[in-house]
């Protein structure tokens, strides 16, 4: 595991924003874990994720022209994730839209930059993929080409329900839907690496056999 993705973990494990216990996912899963991006509703936070945002998208080469923020929690992800660019010396107009067209004013539905050129996509976790598709079909409608999607946390875990899942991730599924590339700060490895080492807090080690065994339930390669 690399610092970055050591320090984005625990950063989010001390945000109250990575939780351990018992939690219900979208699937249905009971999960030993849960991340909800929505917690880091402070300045000093979000702009320490979106700090890791930048240096994630920095460090791994992808060629971009501007920033896509699917709504809502991608409309404030991509919009601090431009400040912390710029910050890092790379200046990166954004986008984002609305989710019911606006009928005065400018109309429409993006808001923003005009798409163009190469656009990374940014959200918080890819679940069923809906949002990436439609942000796909909006930046290539404009002409502008999707290059890479953008995430805080990938899970790591089969898409679908017991009895009906798929063999890829939800994460594989978009990367080979779309063929761009998906990006993500941190991952499930790096969850499980952080538990299992000396950084970790003693109490949240208890659910190190928990994650394990979610893993090797529902995890993909």
């Amino acid at each position: 595991m690399s610092n970055l993705r050591q320090e984005f973990i625990a950063f989010s494990v001390a945000a109250g924003v990575l939780r351990f216990g018992e939690f219900t996912t979208k699937a249905g899963r009971q999960s030993p874990y849960f991340f909800n991006a929505g917690l880091f509703h402070d300045g000093a936070t979000l702009a320490r994720l979106a700090d890791f945002y930048a240096q994630t998208l920095l460090d791994s080469g992808v060629e971009f022209d501007m920033l896509f923020g699917p709504a809502y929690k991608g409309i404030t992800l991509a919009s601090a994730t431009s400040m912390a660019l710029a910050g890092k010396g790379r200046n990166t107009s954004f986008a984002y839209n609305r989710k019911e067209a606006k009928d005065h004013g400018e109309g429409g539905t993006l808001v923003g930059a005009k798409l163009q050129g190469k656009v990374v996509i940014i959200d918080d976790v890819i679940s069923a993929g809906t949002s990436v598709r439609e942000s796909v079909e909006m930046i290539r409608a404009a002409g502008a080409e999707p290059c890479a999607v953008l995430i805080a946390l990938d899970r790591m875990e089969r898409a679908g329900k017991d009895g009906q899942m798929s063999a890829l991730s939800a994460v594989q599924e978009v990367s080979q839907n779309y063929g761009i590339p998906v990006i993500s700060i941190g991952n499930l490895e790096d969850l499980f690496g952080y538990l299992s080492g000396a950084a970790a807090d003693p109490q949240l080690q208890q659910y190190k056999d928990a994650v394990a065994a979610y893993r090797s339930r529902y995890g993909v390669a």
